[in-house]
């Protein structure tokens, strides 16, 4: 008997704002080690997205209502490559995992102003990944 492995090739986040890392719910903040500090965060009505200076933690948020939580950690170590794309309106950050595992991040209805925030959040990704593997 013959078995396929099935493998998402790729997960979508669409984010449209920036929260207050000060204000970010318990249920975020119990996920911070000691002494990690969060750097940004991004939301939809129902996902959460925050950029430490340790990791990455997604929010995801499924079912009808909500009763299905799955929470990503993406150490920053594990990121093999990176993109930032530009679209009208749109930014996606694109990760690929050293496992193979590839993570889309979009920021949908951006403005320009928002578009330079997005940058500088990859630059600083992009900062701390390359300053963690040396």
């Amino acid at each position: 008997m013959a078995y396929i492995k099935y493998k998402e090739l790729t997960q979508y986040f669409n984010f449209y704002k920036e929260l207050d890392i000060q204000k970010l719910p318990n249920y975020v903040t119990d996920y911070l080690e000691d002494g990690e500090v969060p750097y940004v965060a991004y939301g939809t009505i129902r996902d959460k997205f925050v950029l430490t200076d340790r990791k990455i933690i997604l929010f995801d948020v499924r079912g009808f209502r909500g009763k299905c939580k799955r929470i990503h950690f993406f150490p920053l170590l594990s990121i093999s490559s990176t993109a930032l794309e530009f679209k009208p309106n749109q930014v996606a950050i694109l990760l690929s995992m050293d496992s193979g595992y590839q993570l889309r991040l979009n920021f949908v209805k951006m403005l320009a102003q928002d578009k330079t925030k997005i940058r500088s959040v990859y630059m600083h990704l992009i900062h701390r990944i390359s300053e963690k593997r040396l």
